[in-house]
């Protein structure tokens, strides 16, 4: 197994995934960082984005999630994320996202206090990353 690391995937609900994998690809704060085997011990925060999962080849994303943020731990064996909310990014319906950002969009237009203001960014922001996720611009 010294060829692959072990990657786990946790949302609030459930553990969504748990297997070996030879590398996968994190939406980290400062950028997408690539964990594989041997990788340097660290703790960081996940963005809004996609986690690509690349199980046995390393040119053959087999699997791709949308996580809203979290954080992540990385070992040298091991990569563990926290997702605040994640979902496999098939799932996503295109039109229903389209619609969610037009009306965060609206609702911060119309935000009458700095908490509701910040509030709404934030989730706009995230339902704008699922919008990239699905092939949509932002």
């Amino acid at each position: 197994m010294a060829d692959k690391v072990e990657f786990e995937l946790v949302s609030p609900e459930k553990l969504l995934i748990s297997q070996p994998v030879r590398m996968v690809v994190v939406p980290g704060a400062d950028g997408y960082f690539g964990v594989l085997p041997g990788h340097a011990p660290m703790i960081v925060t996940v963005k809004p984005g996609v986690i690509d999962v690349y199980a046995e080849d390393m040119n053959a994303v087999t699997g791709r999630v949308f996580v809203a943020g979290g954080f992540a731990e990385v070992t040298d064996t091991r990569c563990t994320v926290l997702a605040e909310e994640a979902v496999d990014v098939a799932a996503l319906d295109r039109a229903a996202v389209e619609k969610q950002v037009a009306d965060l969009s609206e609702d911060l237009a119309e935000a009458k206090g700095e908490f509701e203001r910040k509030t709404l960014e934030t989730r706009l922001a995230v339902a704008q990353a699922k919008l990239a996720a699905v092939g949509g611009v932002h």
